[in-house]
């Protein structure tokens, strides 16, 4: 990949009203992100918009630079070190930064997720289930926050370690494991998907919880209250069709309830390091592409009407509604509704949720 190359992916996905999902049918569209950005103007203004603020290019060589300086680096998704896992998902990162060894993700990986407040039992509990993990050749995957995460990090030490954080990659969050991000960045591998320089927002964590979610096998919760972060991550896994395990409680502790909770709704519940290898087993080859060579850039032979656009304009709202089922209803082929919900997602007109899910904006 040319290093002109490089800028313009970087712009496209830094560019407003581009998403993950949009990247990729992007990419996958017109061949490459040069040949991306040329077209943009054309879709923004066919979605229903003015002229796209595109990313200038001054922007994309400065993060370049910073993340050079930093001693990380750019990882595209369709490059050979970016985790092969973590390319399977829906909306998988375009790029992210990394600092470390990217060989650990060609390992089996195990996420351990939990409480911020975190109990002395269950710190102990996920610090010595990530030592047992990382004995067995088992890279331990979490994301760097207060309690079980960072319990898993340290027992994980010994072996392979990976921390996702929701801040640029220049940015300890929370504040007293600078150090241990540090560590893990210089002997292990620190993964971020935000610029540098970006603060850990709360809109971030949900991103940072599906990458967890994604470059895993599986991922076991060691306690989590019902509407916890760390269940966002095990639903994500479960709907990537990865094992989410979760370790009992007392019913009494009301940061046992999520675990509980996913039990009883089928996950597989954990007391030894055994548990997990037996849910995670062994992980077909076939399940897991190598990246492209190039994207296709093959474009469909005839782009949409203003009558299928205002049709199925008419079948959005603000209640999200599965795009399987917009095809379903207008009677239109899936790649023509595909082509105009992009257009009309790079013209700000609507918003992807999780489960291929889209609502007007």
């Amino acid at each position: 990949m040319t290093h002109a190359e490089r800028l313009a992916r970087l712009r496209l996905i830094r560019t407003p009203h581009v998403g993950p999902v949009s990247w990729h049918q992007l990419m996958a569209r017109f061949g490459s992100g040069e040949a991306a950005l040329d077209a943009l103007p054309d879709l923004v203004l066919r979605g229903g918009a003015g002229r796209p603020r595109i990313a200038p290019l001054d922007i994309a060589e400065r993060e370049v630079e910073r993340v050079a300086a930093l001693g990380a680096r750019h990882v595209f998704s369709d490059e050979l070190d970016y985790s092969p896992l973590l390319r399977e998902i829906e909306g998988a990162p375009p790029v992210v930064a990394v600092r470390g060894d990217t060989a650990m993700l060609r390992q089996p990986c195990v996420a351990i997720v939990g409480a911020r407040n975190a109990s002395a039992v269950a710190c102990r509990f996920a610090r010595q289930l990530a030592a047992d993990l990382a004995a067995r050749d088992i890279t331990v995957v979490s994301g760097l926050a207060r309690g079980v995460d960072t319990a898993a990090h340290v027992g994980a030490l010994g072996g392979a370690t990976v921390g996702v954080i929701a801040s640029g990659i220049d940015i300890a969050f929370p504040p007293e494991n600078a150090a241990l991000q540090e560590k893990i960045a210089s002997d292990q591998l620190l993964i971020a998907e935000q610029p540098p320089g970006a603060e850990p927002l709360a809109r971030h964590f949900p991103s940072r919880n599906r990458i967890i979610a994604g470059l895993a096998h599986g991922t076991v919760v060691i306690e989590a209250a019902p509407k916890s972060g760390s269940l966002i991550t095990a639903r994500r896994a479960g709907d990537y069709g990865r094992e989410v395990m979760a370790v009992p409680g007392s019913p009494l502790d009301p940061r046992a309830q999520g675990c509980n909770l996913l039990i009883r709704e089928g996950a597989t519940l954990i007391q030894t390091v055994d548990d997990v290898l037996e849910a995670v087993g062994p992980i077909d080859a076939r399940m897991v592409r190598e990246p492209p060579s190039r994207y296709a850039g093959v474009p469909p032979s005839s782009d949409a009407g203003d009558g299928e656009r205002r049709a199925l304009v008419d079948l959005l709202g603000p209640t999200p509604v599965a795009i399987d089922e917009l095809v379903r209803q207008s009677g239109q082929a899936a790649s023509t509704v595909q082509l105009i919900l992009l257009e009309l997602e790079l013209a700000g007109r609507v918003e992807r949720h999780a489960g291929a899910k889209i609502s007007l904006l």
